[in-house]
């Protein structure tokens, strides 16, 4: 488990689909997850075989953890599935002062590719 559930409040998600010479070649999908107080929007890409490809911070509004928007500390989560549990400590690092918002950006990696899987993008 990631701290808490992942929250359920967007009424749809946006997700654009990527294409290559007509393949699909991946997916972006903006979600939210709450950090400390205040929700942190993400924009997570999944690869067609469900492994995460790259995350980016659209909107952080906590006070502090701000240092998970760094690249290096994103960079971290290539490469990851549902399989793994993304749990500071675990399978990423953690920042200190930031564990709910490196806890936010796990549960929204893992939310991602939960709606891929069922939108039927992903097997």
């Amino acid at each position: 488990m990631l701290g808490r559930p992942p929250s359920l409040w967007e009424a749809s998600y946006r997700i654009t689909t990527l294409t290559r010479a007509d393949t699909v070649a991946g997916f972006v999908v903006v979600v939210e997850e709450i950090g400390k107080h205040r929700p942190i929007t993400f924009a997570v890409a999944v690869r067609p075989d469900g492994k995460l490809h790259d995350m980016a911070v659209l909107a952080y509004r906590e006070a502090y953890g701000g240092e998970i928007k760094d690249k290096r500390f994103l960079a971290q989560y290539h490469d990851k599935g549902l399989a793994d549990a993304l749990l500071p400590y675990r399978d990423v690092r953690n920042i200190s002062g930031a564990t709910l918002s490196v806890q936010a950006a796990g549960r929204a990696a893992r939310k991602a590719i939960a709606v891929l899987r069922a939108a039927g993008d992903l097997p």
